[in-house]
């Protein structure tokens, strides 16, 4: 019985052993394509939203691989400038999701460029721009781009809130509310309709094409930070690559204030 095995292939059968796959007809032909992908997408969502006097940005904790979970603890969300590894006095944060390494690698760029520039200059640079910084830096990689989605927030000039949003490869601009990462597309129609007041309309205005949209203002800060809660609450129910924990940092003339919250962890 052995020796059947071990025997040649018969004329006329399969030309391959069971020790060797089947060749495709590209590969019998010769041609060979070979493939280099360093890419992966570690799950998680962002979000940020401006206002009067101040900006939130916020994110979960949670990072994967496909259906696996690699930590329940992997924050998105970046002081950039100030002083020293713990950024002392940063009044810029920058949060990044999609491929988690190239996501600390844009954050430790940025926040060099940002600390060179007050030895160089002797003043913190603003956050428009740190923004048009952003932007070259994501442009220059653009044949090899950092595989994230970035929002950078601050206060503008004038002490307003001050919000951007990025393509991998550099187009930005300015907004008042942004959600980014995997579960974006739930969130942002919620934002759409909270913060930007999409579909609201002044009760009582008319009927149909008469009605008078609500005019869009600034939520007050305690407003906004209950809006953030409940669309990451919202999301985690429904996206099983956000959840953990709810990083937030909100950006005010005092400084920055970081909070965290539970989230689901199932």
């Amino acid at each position: 019985m052995a020796s059947l095995f071990s025997a040649a292939p018969p004329a006329g059968g399969p030309g391959y052993s069971f020790r060797q796959t089947p060749m495709t007809a590209a590969e019998a032909s010769g041609i060979r394509q070979h493939a280099f992908n360093p890419y992966t997408d570690n799950g998680g969502s962002t979000l940020g939203i401006s206002g009067a006097d101040f900006t939130i940005l916020a994110g979960d904790t949670r990072s994967t691989s496909g259906y696996n979970i690699n930590t329940r603890y992997a924050p998105k969300l970046f002081k950039i400038g100030g002083e020293g590894p713990n950024n002392e006095g940063a009044t810029i944060v920058l949060s990044v999701v999609g491929f988690s390494a190239d996501g600390a690698a844009l954050k430790e760029r940025l926040d060099t460029i940002v600390k060179m520039y007050k030895y160089q200059h002797g003043k913190p640079m603003s956050v428009a721009a740190c923004a048009q910084r952003l932007s070259h830096i994501l442009y220059n990689k653009r044949f090899f781009p950092y595989y994230v989605h970035a929002i950078l927030g601050g206060l503008d000039e004038h002490g307003h809130g001050a919000l951007y949003s990025y393509d991998p490869v550099g187009s930005y601009e300015r907004e008042q509310c942004r959600a980014a990462g995997a579960a974006s597309s739930l969130i942002m129609p919620f934002l759409d309709n909270q913060v930007n007041f999409k579909n609201q309309y002044v009760p009582g205005s008319g009927v149909g094409h008469a009605l008078e949209e609500r005019p869009r203002e600034p939520l007050p800060r305690k407003d906004v930070e209950e809006l953030v809660q409940d669309a990451f609450t919202s999301a985690v129910e429904r996206h099983i690559e956000v959840g953990d924990g709810l990083q937030m940092l909100i950006i005010t003339k005092d400084g920055i204030q970081e909070t965290f919250r539970e989230l689901k962890k199932d």
